[in-house]
């Protein structure tokens, strides 16, 4: 009798919160709860708290703890916990490559929202027909969303609500956008992984609600009311990329930090430490971004080299027009000196354009161009490269006392107007930067040895005007 008891409680107490966090006005469900997929059939019972499987939660839930020590995954994860169609679908806006709103996309957000909704019935029975203990309840520790526990403390762990519906936004969204189906799916798959950062799920938990999600899809694809929905949406994206200009889309890039974790960022055009002087127009974040396919190299770059004991130090990657239009402004004032003896002592102040130091034009912009150097992981120091990045000047050639060619050190440096030469190591060190790049498809340029582009850029004419801020 207790037994009945406590599980009629527990539904109650799961279908209470249910029915609280439904807070979203103006939703349709497409079917009911009891025309829905039952998964208490469709998946298997969590795991016991003996074997492999639980053994693997574990893990994971450490896992999960050591993530929280990452200050942007933890604010991730914490967004994540928001419960709210407006906060999960802003986590998918850039993603999917147009910011979703009831004003701005209203046939997407009517979908996304009716879908949602009439997807997330499933979780309530299952979560209290198992009763399964959340990490925290099980350990006596706190969550790193501690306002959640009072919460979670007495709802069913298996499956996670908020992975399930992360998940199904994916998947909509990905029905609605195939072109960026990739990274949407990984937003989504990155949605339940938050749910193991916070403490609030095992991984079985997140797992199953996964499977959950493409379930009630499936489900989805039989109404007629869903799918003429559907259609709609499509069409309102179809139309508003259309109208969108192609220099304002950021979706097919990605943050630098993100997609080659190793890397050490140092964006000089954010600070006052570069040649103009002060932070440039269009930095809005000490971020780099590149276009994925660009990212993706580097990434094997960067792999390439740590097994020689370097990591990549940034300078640039992408840099918006505005950024190049600064310059250009820069340049034109001839009474700016400031940093001259910085980066420029050489350089008459009047013949930066002349000379091409200073351009209307950057390969930046496109997307698929970076600025970098080497740092040693041996030293923890950046490595000799025998002159500044930025440095305008013959000294920044990568044939500088050398032939970039053969890697032969020449100590020929009777292209300096000052008399300026790097060593033997110097030189070398170039090179070894050189070479790796351009292992994995990049190419040079003749003037800067910190200078790269893909060959294979994506976007070879199109000058971005999007800001530099996180992705």
């Amino acid at each position: 009798m207790k037994q009945i008891f406590a599980k009629l409680l527990a539904v109650v107490l799961v279908c209470g919160s249910f029915f609280c966090r439904a807070q979203d006005n103006g939703t349709t469900l497409y079917f009911s709860t009891e025309e829905m997929p039952n998964l208490i059939k469709c998946l298997p019972a969590p795991p016991d708290t003996i074997g492999e499987d639980f053994t693997h939660d574990i893990m994971r839930h450490m896992w999960g703890k050591t993530q929280r020590s990452n200050a942007e995954r933890a604010a991730i994860a914490e967004r994540d916990a928001v419960w709210s169609f407006d906060a999960l679908l802003t986590e998918f806006n850039v993603p999917f490559g147009l910011e979703i709103s009831e004003k701005g996309t209203p046939e997407i957000y009517k979908l996304m929202v009716n879908s949602l909704a009439t997807i997330d019935q499933m979780r309530v029975e299952p979560k209290a027909y198992y009763m399964r203990k959340r990490p925290f309840v099980r350990f006596q520790e706190h969550m790193l969303t501690v306002y959640e526990e009072d919460e979670l403390r007495n709802e069913g762990s298996y499956p996670s609500g908020h992975s399930q519906r992360g998940y199904a936004a994916a998947l909509l969204l990905s029905e609605v956008n195939p072109a960026n189906a990739d990274t949407i799916m990984a937003r989504g798959y990155m949605y339940g992984e938050s749910r193991v950062i916070v403490g609030a799920h095992w991984q079985s938990d997140v797992d199953a609600s996964r499977l959950g999600a493409a379930i009630g899809l499936a489900r989805l694809h039989t109404s007629p009311e869903f799918l003429a929905q559907l259609a709609k949406a499509q069409e309102e994206f179809k139309r508003l990329q259309r109208a969108k200009s192609p220099t304002e889309d950021a979706s097919q890039f990605v943050n630098i930090a993100e997609a080659v974790p190793l890397a050490i960022l140092e964006i000089r055009y954010y600070s006052t430490y570069n040649f103009v002087g002060a932070r440039v127009d269009g930095y809005q974040e000490p971020v780099a971004l590149m276009t994925r396919r660009a990212a993706d190299s580097l990434r094997a770059v960067s792999e390439d080299l740590l097994k020689m004991g370097y990591r990549l130090k940034i300078y640039d990657a992408y840099r918006p027009q505005c950024a190049v239009d600064h310059f250009v402004r820069w340049a034109a004032d001839v009474t700016d000196t400031a940093m001259r003896p910085y980066f420029y002592p050489d350089v008459p102040r009047d013949r930066l354009f002349e000379l091409e130091y200073i351009m209307e034009k950057s390969g930046h912009t496109r997307g698929s161009t970076v600025d970098l150097t080497l740092f040693d992981m041996r030293t923890e120091k950046e490595v000799d490269m025998g002159g500044t990045f930025d440095w305008f000047g013959s000294e920044s050639h990568p044939d500088f006392c050398g032939d970039p060619e053969t890697g032969e050190y020449t100590g020929d440096n009777s292209a300096s107007p000052a008399g300026r030469s790097i060593t033997e190591e110097q030189f070398h060190n170039r090179m070894i930067l050189r070479n790796a790049m351009l292992r994995h498809g990049f190419k040079p340029i003749d003037s800067e040895w910190w200078h790269f582009t893909l060959k294979d850029e994506p976007y070879p004419n199109t000058y971005f005007t999007f800001p530099v801020k996180t992705l």
